[in-house]
């Protein structure tokens, strides 16, 4: 199987049961739903059994797979799942197993950090800090690039309501990064900030 054949062949290759193919559909695609594992739940292991258990779930399910949606639509769904349910299952754990990454991020602030990276630090502790029903939608679409229906198929909740949470989510983010930036010179990220009216 060529490494160029596109999605669609892929997918009836492997749901046939060619697993040079599934391996390379998985490979793919394995550092897309990495990202947005690790933009729900953080980088590190977490996002890794996130993505490890998204990925087992693609294998799966993929027999029931019937193109109706795209697959990118489809793998995000599994994707957004998994890291919920890795999220959720973190915030069980004791509050006192933070890892050394994140308790040093909030001992040291920001200080002799150049600026992109410093956006990055703020940007990720206010997403952190977004209840989950904002978060999602909110990386679906500002940091993944989804739109408003991609993501309310994902979420399986209505467009309507992927707009509203979308502009809450928003506007916490803004007030959140406002609180902790200095004189007004707040930092921002290109798409964390857009237009509802974007699709």
């Amino acid at each position: 199987m060529q490494t160029l054949a596109d999605d669609g062949e892929l997918i009836r290759a492997a749901q046939r049961g060619d697993m040079a193919s599934l391996e390379i559909l998985l490979d793919r695609h394995h550092d897309r739903l990495r990202a947005v594992c690790a933009k729900v739940v953080g980088f590190g292991a977490d996002a890794d059994d996130a993505a490890q258990m998204a990925l087992i779930s693609i294998v799966k399910n993929l027999d029931s797979f019937d193109g109706r949606a795209q697959f990118t639509t489809w793998t995000y769904r599994i994707a957004t799942n998994a890291a919920i349910d890795e999220l959720r299952r973190r915030k069980r754990r004791d509050a006192d197993s933070l890892d050394d990454d994140e308790q040093h991020r909030h001992v040291v602030g920001t200080s002799g950090i150049d600026d992109a990276a410093a956006a990055k630090i703020v940007i990720d502790d206010a997403l952190d800090q977004l209840a989950e029903d904002f978060k999602i939608p909110v990386i679906l679409r500002d940091l993944c690039g989804l739109n408003y229906d991609e993501i309310a198929e994902v979420l399986d909740i209505a467009p309507g309501t992927v707009r509203s949470r979308i502009a809450r989510g928003r506007g916490k983010l803004a007030d959140i990064i406002g609180d902790v930036t200095s004189g007004g010179n707040q930092i921002t990220e290109p798409g964390v900030q857009g237009s509802d009216d974007d699709y």
